[in-house]
Order: C-alpha cells, then structure tokens, then sequence
C-alpha cells in the first residue's frame, strides 16, 4: 500500500489536516502538509516528523512547486474556507495533473460546486454527512447506512427483517427490487448467505444491500 501514491500534498494543517497526515505517515506514505497560519504551523512542527509540514499558502504555484507537487498524485484540500480548497482543487488539477483531487466542504451550500468540472474528483461534505448519520441514528429499527460510495450516489445499506415484515418467508425474487439495488448477502445468525433469488427470507436476518441512493426509499418499501 505504501507504494501506491508517490506523494500525498494537504493543503491546511489544522485538525484534519494533522490528523489525516498522522495516518497517513503510519501507513507509510510519503506526506506534505501546507499550512499559512503561524500558530497551526508550530502546532505541526511538535505532531509530525521534520519535513512533514511546510508554512506558506497551498494556493501559491511556487511553493507547491518548491514541495514536490510535480511528484504529487493526491492532493487533498482540507482547510476551513471552502474557497481556498477550492481554489487549491482547481491549480492542482488542471495545472499539475494531479490524478487524484480531494476537498473538504465546509458549508453544504457550497457542494455544487466542487465538481469534476472544478478540479475535484471526491467532495467531502462533512456537515451534510454527520447530520444524515445522525438523523439515521434516531430511528434505530430503520434502515441503516453502512458506508457510501461514489460521492454519497451509491449506499451499502443494512435492514434487519422483522417477524411482522411483509417480506418474512418470502424469497428474494419475490422482493420486487427497484433498479440499481442488489442484496449483496443475507447474515443468519453466524452464516454470511450469498443469496439467490430462492433465498428464502427468514425473521431475524440482516439484509445487505448495494444501492443507489434515489433508490433508498423504494428498498424501504420493499423490506417494510
């Protein structure tokens, strides 16, 4: 894994900036973190090992010239100010070729615009994601979100078949799935099932499936 990316360049070195180049280095790769602000600069001198963190703007061509974007293939804008990652997005993607552009949206607001168009390959809306775990979180027995894929388009999601589900007894092919939705396993018990559509569905099992996301609501209405 430590071969993969020649370089790794963050922009912003405040929390997660810090914290992404601690695992980043842990995992062997090699890491620049730029950082304008004095005081978070000082704070990187005494996390990270010498040469990691480099004071000066990550919007500037010259520095990021001077730190080795040249030998970049991930560059990943992680500041507080959605402009200057973006910005950051834009220079790293369309003046250096970097493979592989990662910002941070700070406001759910701004997330139209971090686009292929833009220079941004993944957009990581924080704010819109904590909330929707949160929101998944209060109702338990629902339908829960495991991960997601694809900038938030695509969901591995979990569902626990109930004994007063319509769908209890029923086989998988009798399930009427919506488009674009697979049920990748069926867990029963301590057995992982890779299900067929004559998988009978039994009360108690833990339905994994892989959809997209417009398809959420009508998986729902599959499993009620």
């Amino acid at each position: 894994m430590a071969g993969k990316f020649k370089l790794v360049l963050i922009i912003g070195g405040g929390k997660v900036g810090a914290y992404l180049a601690g695992l980043l280095l842990k995992a062997g790769r090699t890491v620049r973190v730029l950082e304008n602000r004095s005081q978070a600069y000082q704070h990187l001198l005494a996390e990270l090992p010498a040469g990691v963190a480099v004071l000066g703007d990550g919007t500037d061509p010259s520095l990021l010239e001077q730190v080795g974007i040249a030998n970049a293939s991930v560059l990943a804008a992680v500041t507080g100010d959605d402009e200057t990652n973006l910005v950051a997005a834009s220079l790293a993607k369309f003046e250096y070729q970097i493979e592989r552009v990662i910002v941070r949206v700070n406001n759910p607001r701004n997330a139209w615009l971090c686009t292929p168009e833009m220079g941004v390959d993944v957009a990581l809306n924080q704010s819109d994601y904590i909330a929707r775990l949160i929101i998944e979180e209060m109702s338990p027995g629902d339908l829960q979100t495991l991960t997601r894929l694809r900038q938030g388009s695509v969901e591995i999601v979990e569902e626990t078949i109930s004994p007063t589900s319509k769908v209890a007894n029923c086989t998988v092919a009798a399930l009427g799935l919506p488009d674009s939705c697979t049920i990748a396993a069926v867990i029963r018990g301590v057995d992982v099932i890779v299900p067929s559509g004559t998988t009978v569905l039994q009360p108690g099992d833990e339905i994994v499936a892989v959809i997209h996301s417009k398809n959420r609501g009508a998986l729902v209405r599959a499993l009620a």
